[in-house]
């Protein structure tokens, strides 16, 4: 049995085989990296220097973006290089912060969309209690706790992943090194339903996230159902629903990629899904979280 020491490297799922549909992968690779980048460092950059957006709100906008940035500049360049150089190849080591870090930025970004959640729900439900709930100090505790569980859960998946023993060949079916492609290579039962065992946890953790943001959002909804001007109603409404929209999409196809069973896994399929969970999100966010934010959007057009 081979084991993962005699593995010095993977091979990625190529996305083309032609040399112009590589070429065509590049180049929307890197548009999509762009539009993160720029959006998510205008985001950061108008929130740092701008007074006026020193909020509860702003302030774990500026993490989301934080982890916006991590996770896309974790998987996006390597595929950009392999599409480039027409290569498939990556390091043990390389697959392995690969793995960390994105399990990282990832667990980290859940995290914080459930915060922005409930400041939300705080804001729109408990007006009065706004400044109490959500002050300097409690804001710093719910960042500091939110990159701590991400850090403690990716540790905890990259080194069991890596301590299973692979027999099945180094190839994986994804641009990237995930979990799920890793698991495939494994000849270790016990080694992958422990791993099974920390997946199904952690999306059961996720699961619980997105029913408290549900909860939330049904009493937000209700809440501006109340209001009595039809202006104050669609503004709330327009500002919740993309939110919301695409937290499903971010848990829904995180967790169908993870916890689908073999029988309907296809490379397509999972390029597909890693595509909407991965890349999708950290260049939508910063549109949907600025797009309604008046004051952000004045400090972004005064910076500029």
């Amino acid at each position: 049995m081979a084991n993962t020491s005699s593995v010095a490297q993977f091979l990625l799922l190529a996305l083309a085989d032609r040399r112009e549909l590589q070429l065509l992968h590049f180049w929307l690779f890197l548009g999509i990296s762009l539009a993160a980048l720029l959006g998510n460092g205008l985001i950061l950059s108008a929130v740092a220097c701008d007074q006026h957006l020193h909020t509860p709100r702003d302030f774990f906008l500026l993490h989301l973006s934080l982890t916006d940035l991590g996770s896309i500049c974790t998987t996006v360049p390597k595929a950009m290089h392999n599409s480039l150089w027409g290569t498939t190849t990556i390091s043990y080591t390389g697959c392995a912060a690969q793995v960390f870090l994105f399990a990282f930025f990832i667990s980290t970004e859940f995290s914080f969309l459930t915060i922005m959640c409930y400041d939300r729900y705080v804001a729109i439900c408990k007006p009065l209690h706004y400044g109490t709930v959500l002050g300097s100090r409690a804001c710093a505790h719910m960042a500091a706790a939110a990159w701590a569980s991400g850090f403690l859960n990716a540790l905890l998946q990259t080194a069991n992943t890596f301590s299973l023993p692979l027999c099945q060949g180094n190839a994986l079916g994804q641009f990237f090194c995930e979990i799920p492609q890793i698991l495939k290579l494994s000849c270790s039962h016990t080694g992958y339903h422990r791993e099974i065992g920390l997946l199904g946890l952690s999306f059961c953790l996720a699961s619980g996230c997105f029913i408290f943001m549900v909860f939330s959002y049904v009493q937000i909804f209700r809440a501006v159902l109340r209001i009595p001007s039809e202006q104050g109603r669609h503004k709330a409404f327009s500002t919740c629903l993309p939110h919301l929209a695409v937290v499903s999409l971010f848990i829904s196809t995180g967790m169908f990629a993870y916890l689908k069973p073999p029988s309907i896994s296809s490379s397509s399929l999972d390029l597909a899904l890693s595509v909407l969970y991965s890349v999708l999100p950290p260049s939508l966010n910063p549109l949907i979280y600025s797009l309604r934010n008046q004051e952000l959007k004045d400090a972004i057009r005064k910076m500029m």
